[in-house]
């Protein structure tokens, strides 16, 4: 076989590759060696593109791919990984180094995606993740032994999670040696003759091209021949003449492997798993598996077919409930000091526009919304608990029967369940379905799945309207309430699915094959951090988009100013406002789904981000008559009243609100990630159209029946 002596295996670049299996640890690994604290989860897909980040105490770059267990790719996200790698055929192109995770636990699914990378001969460094857990297991590793098969330029054994290992591999990144020129590398895999004669006239033509192709022309006769999609990384470095002369000789072997009747697009795993066999299995040793895994005994249960979805309801109940009582201490905290702060503004600043605009504007607008901050962490704290620990793969898994029975694919579980925290890194997750028809569909029904920027809404409206009471002794209504309100995205996202699918023909979606990780006990430094990140998002949106519109509106609701020999009351003068005027203008859309002006023009600020709709009303009461805090804004609800002397919200308003805000589209930061991931309007058009309509349709089926049948 020809050397690959032109190929310098060690570029003049400063920037390190991270690559690895999904759920190896891989994230988490780059977390520590960077200092950063991107969103690491116990189940496959969290890393869905690139992200780089600098080596500690160095200017080298780590750049980290999505996880992948070959290069060929099937999904999105793993087509970000293939495209990187083979962009290695141009030096320029190629990093310092490269960085291979493995789960330590699971070599010998892991090794084959390193054999592929290590082949790039690059100075590959191999890191075997979770040691901790190798030591518990009673797993065996060679170190040296799998070190001199994998001729790597280092294996190091590691720990995400308790440090081991972080720094010899900073150590190793920083003194990676220079090139070495006119060294044979061979392929790391067992060469069939019986596979690889009849790829000879094809290899011999790669080899006279070797320089322009930059990669072992073994391996890419047996990739060419494996994956019919590989002939696309040769189009743009041959000739028109080369690639039509290659494509000719790579039909030739196909037909060859027709007439014998040989599998060729098994080729290459065949020949890496059996270099696997024969040289890495020695190296690893196991104690002899004689009872069930501890995940195994608690996925008896907890993934029963019959207990399984009922412990689940049960696991989402406690969760809406803690979000209520576990909450009511900091938001009381929280409420108490935007009272004390109204109140010193009160006797502290002179009357007139500034101190108006500081009180009614500004410190309502934007503490009511602060209020729900403790619930907002709370429902994220949770979502983070259940990626760390695993239990969200369960949840895939058993939420997959049902999924699947409609013709939906099973990895859209994720990225419905992420989208409860937000949709635009849900909507970017759905790069890990195959199928670009199932992944379309996910993305126009992840919107539905109630975002954490809809929990101010519903905490608002249930904590006024829906009595707080114990049922059992020990089961909150406020918080089935909000599980009824959550659930009802989820059905409701099912049944559009359902739709869409029928709508949109193709191929039947293949079943969910997902490994599912082992319990492990959340990584609790990736927790906070993931609420740190939460906590910043929503502090920055309280900051520019609340606080910019609650300032824009109180100027609409305070001008023009009345004429004052009117005598008007303060909720007439704001009637008369430009924020009034348009209110009015839309109120006969929205009266029959019995919402007044003020609810009006809380919908259309909304649009900007869901829970603004909270410091409008918040801003529109105080100018009103009194108000300012979440107590005062629920009181002023509660006790607003139509000019005949009905209430505004009643009930059954409440409720038709709940529903509008569970289906409406309103977040324009996920039109835009729609739009980037599709690269159309049209979908994101037609995802507000359908939404919208559902939202309208659904609150004035709720209203109007209601009143039907006397229920207020």
């Amino acid at each position: 076989m020809k050397s690959d002596s032109n190929i310098s295996p060690h570029p003049a670049s400063n920037w390190v590759a991270i690559f690895g299996n999904p759920n190896c640890g891989k994230t988490a690994l780059f977390n520590r060696l960077t200092g950063l604290h991107h969103k690491v989860g116990n189940y496959p897909g969290v890393t869905v593109e690139r992200k780089s980040g600098q080596l500690r105490g160095t200017s080298i770059e780590i750049r980290d791919y999505p996880g992948t267990y070959s290069l060929y790719a099937k999904s999105l996200d793993e087509k970000i990984v293939t495209d990187a790698v083979h962009a290695w055929r141009s030096t320029a192109d190629r990093p310092k180094a490269v960085i291979v995770v493995l789960d330590a636990t699971n070599l010998s699914r892991n090794i084959y995606l390193s054999l592929q990378i290590l082949d790039w001969n690059l100075p590959t460094i191999i890191v075997l993740n979770m040691m901790d857990e190798v030591a518990r297991k009673n797993i065996r590793i060679d170190m040296p032994g799998l070190q001199h098969h994998l001729r790597a330029y280092r294996v190091i054994p590691a720990s995400a999670k308790t440090g081991e290992g972080i720094s010899a591999i900073i150590e190793a990144v920083k003194n990676v040696p220079p090139a070495k020129e006119n060294i044979e590398r061979q392929p790391r895999l067992i060469e069939i003759e019986r596979y690889i004669h009849p790829l000879r006239p094809l290899i011999e033509f790669l080899e006279e091209r070797e320089e322009q192709i930059g990669h072992n022309t073994t391996l890419e006769a047996l990739s060419l021949i494996s994956d019919f999609r590989h002939i696309n990384y040769l189009k743009d470095v041959l000739t028109k003449e080369d690639f039509r002369r290659m494509k000719a000789l790579l039909d030739e072997a196909k037909l060859h492997f027709d007439e014998h009747k040989i599998p060729y697009r098994a080729l290459e795993q065949a020949s890496r798993f059996a270099f696997i066999d024969m040289f890495i299995a020695p190296v690893i040793g196991e104690e002899k598996i004689s009872r069930r895994s501890r995940s195994e005994k608690a996925d008896r249960i907890l993934t029963h077919r019959f207990f399984g979805p009922l412990l689940m309801i049960g696991f989402l109940a406690f969760i809406f409930n803690a979000i209520f009582s576990w909450a009511e201490y900091p938001m009381n905290l929280i409420e108490n000091l935007t009272n004390l702060l109204a109140g010193l503004g009160q006797t502290s600043l002179p009357d007139g526009p500034l101190k108006s605009l500081l009180l009614d504007g500004v410190l309502a607008g934007v503490g009511s919304v602060l209020v729900f901050f403790p619930q907002i962490l709370l429902l994220v704290f949770f979502l983070a608990i259940l990626e760390d620990s695993g239990y969200m793969s369960r949840m895939a898994f058993m939420m997959d029967r049902v999924l699947h029975k409609i013709g939906l694919h099973g990895r859209s579980v994720l990225p419905l369940l992420s989208g409860f925290a937000c949709a635009i890194p849900a909507v970017m997750s759905t790069r890990t379905i195959e199928n670009w028809r199932d992944r379309l569909i996910t993305i126009l029904i992840t919107p539905l799945m109630s975002c954490s920027a809809r929990l101010p809404v519903y905490i608002l409206l249930i904590a006024a309207f829906i009595p707080d009471r114990l049922l059992l002794g020990f089961v909150s209504l406020q918080g089935l309430a909000l599980m009824g309100i959550y659930f009802l995205g989820m059905f409701t996202a099912i049944f559009v699915a359902l739709i869409l699918k029928k709508v949109f023909r193709g191929m039947p979606s293949p079943p969910l094959t997902m490994e599912l990780p082992p319990y492990r006990l959340p990584m609790m430094r990736s927790v906070a951090w993931q609420l740190i990140d939460r906590a910043k998002s929503f502090l920055q949106t309280a900051g520019s988009i609340i606080l910019a519109i609650s300032i824009l509106l109180w100027f609409m609701a305070s001008y023009p100013t009345a004429d004052e020999t009117l005598n008007l009351s303060p909720a007439q003068k704001i009637e008369h406002s430009f924020a009034g005027r348009l209110g009015k203008a839309i109120e006969p859309v929205i009266r029959p789904l019995g919402y007044d002006w003020k609810i009006g023009i809380g919908l259309i600020t909304s649009f900007a981000a869901r829970e603004v709709v909270v410091s409008t009303l918040s801003t529109l009461y105080n100018l009103s008559a009194d108000g300012g805090s979440s107590s005062g804004l629920i009181a002023a609800m509660q006790n607003d009243k139509h000019p005949d002397g009905t209430p505004v919200f009643t009930l059954l308003t409440a409720l038709s609100l709940l529903v509008f805000f569970a289906y409406a589209a309103q977040c324009m930061a996920t039109f835009a990630i729609i739009k980037k991931e599709t690269n159309s309007w049209r979908w994101p058009l037609l995802m507000v159209s359908y939404m919208t309509v559902l939202a309208y349709v659904s609150a004035l089926a709720t209203y109007q029946v209601g009143k039907l049948i006397g229920f207020e």
